[in-house]
């Protein structure tokens, strides 16, 4: 008896299944807002998805297992979100350094970008995105322009 509430136990505790990302990882919250951007016109391009993924590769050399985790993990708690307060918050924790919440903004905007499209809706997304990080409006304009220009290949 004492050995099956044992086992019992032990599943309550045990992770179910190996995840490697907790919900307040700084990226699933990145991931997820990346969702919020390419979902916010209604239209997420193959473009999007491509650059998107070679994005997380680059910023976090993960196996492809664990990028299809992420990715699957960040989308739900994205479709999941009510607002962007949860992930900003997650993180403004972990970039406590301005430039990296800058940069951040640019990588989001290099998504927008990645269909050669930009939509007012994007813009507004990025824009509260950028104000719950604390990033200039200044900053969020000059991180559009320079995606916008790797985007066509000028460079500014």
């Amino acid at each position: 008896m004492l050995d099956r509430i044992q086992a019992f136990l032990h599943t309550l505790t045990a992770p179910h299944h190996t995840q490697e990302f907790a919900p307040d990882d700084p990226r699933v919250a990145f991931v997820a807002l990346c969702f919020q951007v390419m979902e916010a016109d209604g239209n997420v391009s193959a473009k999007e998805q491509q650059k998107f993924r070679d994005l997380l590769r680059e910023r976090y050399a993960l196996s492809e297992d664990n990028l299809k985790a992420l990715i699957d993990i960040g989308h739900q708690a994205g479709s999941e979100a009510v607002d962007y307060y949860r992930f900003t918050s997650d993180l403004r924790r972990h970039l406590t350094n301005e430039d990296d919440r800058v940069e951040l903004l640019g990588i989001l905007w290099d998504i927008v970008y990645a269909d050669g499209q930009r939509s007012e809706i994007e813009d507004h997304v990025i824009w509260r995105i950028a104000d719950l990080l604390g990033v200039s409006a200044r900053d969020r304009v000059l991180e559009r322009q320079q995606a916008a220009a790797r985007a066509t290949g000028d460079h500014l």
